[in-house]
């Protein structure tokens, strides 16, 4: 009985078993498609994409230049405020500087007394000897040196009344140059000390940015840098205005190793503001011999595959000089008149593999 079932289920599987049916054909089997574009080599124009901060040119701590008991806070001194160069912010207490000014007035008007008393000392000693026909021995019988010692305490009064009255002017605090006003240090009625600061004022007309370019982009630009002008876009491409290149390339970075560039803004747009990453689009020498592709014809490995005149795949490690956008510039392989590349190769690709070329739309 064991032995009856054990064939019945042998002959059941073996009824059960799926047998594969192979045919062999001599016709191979058809090429991949693969999606290409046509590049033909030709001049491009280095272009080098940075971002930047952009920093106000001015960003200063307002400090007292006398001291004195704070009379009045102006509403420009208050934080967040925007202002104009020489708008007023605080006042001081005037009254020990007036003082000041008029004790060096009087001193001044008596100094110019006793010059005039000098040169007239000076005119009748000079009258006398003419009068008697005689030579002075000597410029002390002219009085001339008494002459000169009025003429010098009159220009160190003169001096003293100019410091008072500066002194006096800075009692009115005003704003060095426009810019908001980002923090306050000082209250009304408080009393101050000289150089004690009162408020922070950052720039909001003039920004400077600084650059740091590796030695491959630095000899892409087309030297020398300074008085050239750069593009400013934001992140999302927006336009912001340009910058000048002020100087660059004097001294590398000791930490990256890398150079720099020193950019002024001009006319920024109203958007700007101090502290925002901006992208800093400079043109650099123009390069002989480049193809453009798409980025996505770049593999995770860097390579990038052609098709030959035969529809077969030819692998290429690209010396890649510069990226802008979606596009990537490398150098042309030599005499290739024109190219056929790849815009998506996959990771199964093999040198040699036949391939049916198709055009990339659009």
């Amino acid at each position: 009985m064991s032995l009856t079932a054990l064939a019945a289920i042998v002959l059941l599987v073996w009824e059960a078993e799926d047998i594969a049916n192979v045919t062999v054909a001599d016709a191979p089997l058809p090429a991949p498609v693969v999606t290409i574009v046509d590049v033909t080599p030709g001049d491009a124009v280095a272009t080098i994409t940075v971002f930047a901060e952009l920093r106000p040119r001015w960003d200063a701590e307002i400090r007292a230049a006398v001291s004195g008991r704070i009379t009045r806070v102006h509403d420009a001194a208050l934080t967040g405020e925007r202002v104009s160069a020489g708008t007023p912010l605080f006042a001081i207490e005037r009254n020990q500087y007036e003082t000041a000014v008029a004790a060096n007035e009087l001193s001044v008007a008596e100094a110019e007394l006793s010059l005039w008393r000098a040169k007239n000392a000076v005119v009748l000693a000079r009258r006398e000897f003419e009068r008697t026909g005689t030579e002075p021995p000597n410029e002390l019988a002219l009085r001339l040196p008494q002459l000169h010692i009025a003429k010098r305490s009159l220009a160190a009064v003169e001096a003293q009344l100019a410091a008072a009255r500066h002194k006096l002017a800075d009692t009115e605090v005003v704003a060095p140059f426009s810019g908001f006003v980002t923090r306050r240090m000082a209250s009304p009625g408080q009393t101050v000390s000289t150089g004690e600061p009162l408020l922070h004022l950052s720039d909001d007309r003039r920004y400077e940015l600084t650059v740091e370019l590796s030695q491959a982009d630095w000899a892409l630009l087309d030297h020398p840098v300074a008085g050239k002008k750069a593009r400013l876009t934001h992140r999302d491409g927006t336009p912001l205005g340009e910058a000048n290149i002020r100087r660059g390339g004097g001294f590398l970075d000791p930490q990256t190793r890398q150079r720099r560039l020193f950019l002024d803004a001009i006319d920024p747009a109203d958007t700007v503001l101090a502290g925002d990453f901006v992208q800093v689009v400079l043109d650099g020498r123009t390069i002989a011999n480049t193809l453009t592709i798409p980025e996505s014809a770049l593999t995770r490995a860097g390579h990038v595959w052609m098709v030959d005149a035969d529809n077969l795949l030819v692998r290429l490690q690209p010396d890649i000089l510069f990226r802008v956008g979606d596009a990537v510039t490398i150098a042309a392989p030599d005499g290739a008149d024109a190219s056929q590349i790849v815009i998506a190769p996959l990771a199964s690709f093999l040198p040699g593999q036949r391939v049916s070329p198709q055009g990339a739309e659009g």
